[in-house]
């Protein structure tokens, strides 16, 4: 790996600022083994690790204050894209949402240690618009203490690095063969696992518009909101909908009619719920397509939130309600 040597060695901080820009702006390249590399060779020349820290802590921040902005700017739809585009979709549209909900902004500290999470929190700061004050200064934290956490490893593990490092080099002109296929099996098995979870949750959808006609009928469906409290309190619900989070907690008749809504790419969340139904015998459980947000677009009804269209009492609490 003489050429990654040589190339550190020569632009230095500025290959470890590209490197943590790309790696946070999306890009499936890790800066992780550059930062541990240019560590290792810093303790070896007896030279400062500080500026390795500062310049990579100020490209996380660079490249998170675009994804803040981003969320800022456009809100719920850049999230779902993130999402359609992330390799870890079960992670950004199952983890990401009940991780903000639950610690808000100081969930940024370690948002980066959690694959697909750092830049779906960093846009669900700016759509909850924090202060930016307050953004920088958790958002820092993290970055800190993920950037450190390289730093650490490069410097206390820099013989074994440099070991592997003459290994590779021994290997000639295969070490960037090897390096290549490495990169490719890695995004081959995110790829694969991504369209195993896509298959997991295709199953047949219900209109807002069929929705709200069945909602009107005798025989009501039993709608169930999965999204996260924080979240179903500051947007509202659809009327007379149940906040639940896991399969646990319900206790529903085999032969009900249920209807699943979230507010994720591919009703996901709702998808899974649903899945898990079907799996304990319900036969009549579909998503809602779109989600709430489809609903809300439709201009229908909506319950409590800052922009409720009528005045509806909140959902029941679960552990209180059977449709037994």
């Amino acid at each position: 790996m003489d050429t990654l040597i040589n190339l550190i060695s020569h632009y230095g901080l500025w290959l470890i600022f590209a490197a943590v820009l790309l790696d946070q702006g999306g890009v499936p390249l890790p800066a992780y083994p550059i930062i541990m590399v240019a560590s290792a060779m810093a303790v070896q020349t007896n030279a400062s690790l500080w500026p390795i820290l500062l310049i990579s802590v100020l490209a996380v921040l660079f490249a998170d204050m675009l994804w803040y902005g981003a969320g800022r700017r456009f809100g719920g739809p850049m999230i779902r894209l993130i999402c359609r585009l992330s390799l870890s979709s079960e992670t950004c549209v199952g983890s990401t949402r009940g991780i903000y909900a639950r610690w808000g902004a100081p969930s940024l500290i370690v948002a980066k240690f959690i694959p697909g999470v750092a830049a779906v929190a960093t846009t669900l700061a700016g759509q909850n618009r924090i202060r930016i004050r307050r953004f920088v200064f958790y958002d820092g934290i993290g970055a800190a203490l993920w950037v450190g956490a390289a730093i650490a490893i490069g410097a206390i593990f820099r013989d074994t690095l440099q070991h592997v490092l003459v290994q590779l080099e021994s290997l000639g002109r295969l070490s960037p063969a090897i390096l290549l296929v490495a990169l490719a099996l890695f995004i081959t098995v995110k790829a694969w696992r991504r369209r195993r979870f896509l298959h997991q949750i295709r199953m047949a959808r219900m209109t807002p518009g069929e929705l709200q006609q069945l909602m009107a009928s005798d025989t009501p469906p039993v709608v169930l909101d999965v999204r996260a409290a924080g979240l179903r309190a500051q947007s509202g619900w659809i009327p007379g909908a149940v906040g639940v989070s896991s399969i646990a907690e319900l206790d529903l008749a085999a032969e009900s009619e249920v209807v699943v809504y979230c507010d994720c790419p591919n009703e996901a969340s709702a998808a899974l719920l649903a899945r898990q139904l079907k799996n304990r015998g319900f036969q009549r459980v579909r998503p809602l397509a779109g989600g709430f947000e489809a609903w809300n677009a439709s201009g229908l009804p909506i319950a409590g939130g800052a922009h409720a269209t009528q005045d509806v009492a909140s959902p029941h609490p679960i552990d209180s309600w059977s449709t037994r």
